[in-house]
């Protein structure tokens, strides 16, 4: 049974000892003193910054919480995390935050329905105010808009209108207390057709100055693009997930840097080497996701990039694997070591 491997491997989340010895002189000829050895560095205990604080996004274990939530969340604490991440805010989230908090998992973060900013007005959207009346109850600290359908993506034009619906949203979101960030996926990266508006400031560009080279200004814009320049940096935030850059081809530790003071929130996922850069999140093979440390991505330099730039709190996701509850202590136990 999975939860019952989970907490037996959970068991063995211990900090090894880094073990290096330091070579003995050789003898030296009669009446020579013996060479003094030449000082070994002390290695570094330091514990990685947010291990102690460490989340996980109930995703990676979605089918374990439809199954049986309460053994599920008490799998995740005993294997050493300290909060959960939440997949919805509704009433069965105020449950399941409840039952986190009996296990000893904090709650802070959760993903509202992302339609409430990008279809507000669609049948049986709920709206945002009562949205975050139960974040409030729930007791978040943050409000993560975590996707687009692909019929609300597809142009710049719409994405400029939800960059504009989540600045208003993220206002209300801190008038209640809390923060709203947005959660990445890889197609935020892939590059419209050049739209009218670049066209136009191209065009208008040239005719001032017909030396311009129109063609050269007219760069294709992406999803990511509008949001760097669009969302208010006082009020919307971004939680950046690692992997999701990665596989869109860009460097997680550049995008840390280039929105510092802007991420409030890190998802920590790595990625299989060889994955082939993919815009198009129904495309990505299974495989692709693997285990903390068993990947390409530097999650440690990710984790104390992240305590430079003031990221508040990091999240383990893993959004395939055939056995998730081992896959959440395996990548808990590569932090614990590192």
């Amino acid at each position: 049974m999975q939860i019952a491997a989970a907490a037996a491997m959970s068991a063995c989340l211990v900090r090894p000892r880094n073990a290096n010895a330091m070579e003995t002189a050789k003898d030296e000829p009669a009446g020579k003193p013996a060479a003094t050895p030449a000082p070994v560095e002390a290695p570094d205990t330091t514990p990685l910054p947010y291990v102690n604080q460490l989340g996980l996004q109930l995703y990676t274990v979605r089918d374990q919480m439809t199954d049986n939530p309460a053994t599920t969340l008490e799998a995740i604490a005993e294997a050493g995390y300290w909060q959960v991440e939440l997949m919805n805010i509704d009433e069965d989230a105020v449950r399941l935050a409840g039952i986190a908090r009996d296990v000893g998992l904090a709650v802070h973060s959760a993903f509202l329905d992302f339609n409430i900013i990008t279809a507000p007005e669609r049948d049986g959207v709920d709206s945002l105010a009562r949205t975050l009346d139960i974040a409030q109850r729930i007791g978040l600290r943050h409000v993560v808009f975590g996707y687009i359908a692909k019929d609300q993506r597809d142009t710049a034009d719409k994405c400029r209108a939800i960059a504009e619906s989540a600045n208003a949203a993220a206002n209300k979101t801190r008038a209640a207390g809390m923060r709203m960030c947005y959660h990445n996926h890889s197609f935020e990266f892939q590059p419209f057709a050049i739209d009218k508006a670049i066209e136009k400031a191209a065009a208008e560009a040239a005719a001032k100055d017909p030396a311009k080279d129109a063609a050269k200004d007219a760069k294709p814009l992406t999803a990511y693009d509008i949001f760097m320049e669009r969302f208010d940096p006082q009020q919307m935030e971004f939680e950046l997930d690692v992997f999701w850059a990665k596989i869109a081809g860009h460097d997680p530790l550049a995008m840390m840097r280039r929105l510092a003071g802007r991420i409030s929130q890190i998802h920590l996922k790595d990625m299989l080497a060889g994955t082939p850069i993919i815009t198009d999140e129904s495309d990505v093979p299974k495989d692709a996701f693997q285990e903390l440390g068993d990947g390409v991505i530097d999650i440690p330099a990710v984790m104390k990039l992240a305590k430079e730039i003031g990221v508040d709190q990091c999240h383990v996701e893993q959004d395939q694997s055939p056995a998730p509850l081992e896959s959440i202590v395996q990548s808990i136990q590569f932090l614990a070591t590192k």
